[in-house]
């Protein structure tokens, strides 16, 4: 031992390259036990397939030994060589004292690949030899969950916090609250949610998340105040709050709110749309434009603001305003057939006709089946004096809507006139 114990102070004295080469020079003389205790420093110090070759020796010189077995498979794990591991934890019996350790090693492994059946299996398994173990029905709670059975984790969350709080450094009660969020018992998570002493955020702002679709924005909004007043830069909160404010009739305090997550993230187009939204409602109607041209700005494909701020400068009969935002968007790529729509009114308008019927052109692509686009453009062709084309738009649209007497009628006289 007097080797490995020089070479553990060398390592304690950042002489990484001494330590193993004492310990590599000793490696063929050390019997079992040195051997073993190698092992395990390798493991420490993170060379890992140095130790699996040594415990690998040490298993066909022991085969029956359980403790070795249960380190290589632990590092078969980390090495991701599930395979090996599979073998290795599925040569331990009931009898074994390390039997439940393996059986759930084995779980965590077959729910990896995806084989949640078999997992399952294993755990109840081990939970026939050890049915108060709380770690076993959180472990089934956990496999539940993550597998979407929501309604089947709660039993089992509930007898692991029965015994056990806390388990690997999570509370129970938190987890027993999302699984019965997400079956839709909103009243009973928030009372999971109010037995968690844990206040780390994430925790503290689904809980706010779940008081918000409960409608309890009172609780909501005290939950995420104390976020922010504890992490000022947890982004997510801020258009949360603001919401639930909004919702409270708040308007100036979710606008505030929007504007304060801004500060700490310039670059979160949700926060500058949201901003924009609420300075419309509170009529600052030039602020409300800068916030969700600012959301174009970092994202030309925005459409949420793109529409917001088309179907307000077409409230205002700004026609101008609305070609403009457009044709800078084209001019950026974001080509969709519904910009050439909006541009070919907003010129018709503006009394551009020659644009616009460029672009009626150009819509006409890809809404040669929409009824509302046909009759559209077929009076506009009517009023521009395109008498051939509009009727034959006109006749397009009617095989949609044959019940449109009117415009059936329209056609006729356009006939009745000599059109062709």
């Amino acid at each position: 031992m007097e080797e490995i114990q020089k070479a553990v102070s060398l390592m304690e004295e950042n002489n990484t390259q001494q330590a193993l080469e004492t310990l590599q020079t000793y490696l063929p003389e050390a019997d079992e036990e040195e051997k073993f205790t190698i092992a395990e420093l390798y493991i420490q110090w993170g060379m890992l397939e140095e130790a699996k070759m040594i415990l690998l020796e040490l298993t066909q010189r022991y085969p029956q030994e359980a403790e070795i077995k249960v380190m290589l498979a632990d590092i078969h794990i980390d090495l991701e060589e599930d395979e090996e591991a599979i073998n290795l934890l599925n040569q331990f019996n009931p009898e074994d004292e390390e039997y439940v350790q393996s059986l759930m090693q084995l779980a965590d492994l077959y729910q990896s690949q995806g084989l949640y059946e078999v997992a399952e299996q294993k755990l109840l398994l081990a939970k026939q030899v050890e049915p108060n173990e709380a770690i076993i029905d959180f472990a089934l709670g956990e496999l539940a969950f993550s597998n979407g059975e929501y309604n089947k984790s709660i039993p089992f969350y509930e007898n692991a916090m029965e015994h056990q709080p806390v388990i690997a450094e999570v509370e129970v009660a938190s987890r027993m609250a999302e699984a019965y969020a997400a079956t839709g018992e909103f009243e009973l998570a928030l009372e999971m949610f109010s037995r968690v002493e844990e206040e780390h955020p994430d925790i503290q702002f689904r809980h706010g998340v779940v008081a918000f679709q409960a409608n309890r924005n009172d609780i909501a909004i005290k939950v995420w105040e104390n976020v922010l007043n504890k992490d000022p830069y947890y982004v997510s909160v801020y258009p949360q709050l603001a919401h639930a404010y909004e919702e409270n009739g708040m308007l100036q305090e979710a606008f505030d709110m929007a504007k304060k997550g801004l500060d700490k993230d310039e670059y979160n187009k949700e926060l500058y749309h949201l901003a924009g939204s609420l300075a419309h409602k509170l009529e600052e109607t030039e602020q409300s434009y800068r916030y969700m041209r600012e959301a174009i700005a970092l994202d030309p494909g925005y459409k949420e603001a793109i529409l917001f701020l088309t179907e307000r400068f077409k409230a205002e009969d700004d026609y101008e305003s609305v070609s403009e935002l457009i044709e800078e968007l084209l001019k950026l790529g974001e080509e969709d057939p519904n910009y050439f729509w909006e541009l070919a009114h907003a010129k018709e308008k503006q009394e551009m006709y020659g644009e616009a019927l460029e672009y009626y052109n150009q819509a006409y692509i890809s809404f040669k089946e929409d009824s509302d686009f046909l009759k559209e453009f077929g009076y506009f062709l009517v009023e521009e004096g395109h008498m051939a084309q509009a009727k034959k738009m006109l006749q397009e649209y009617l095989v949609i809507e044959p019940s449109d007497h009117e415009v059936e009628e329209f056609v006729s006289r356009l006939t009745d006139d000599g059109t062709e």
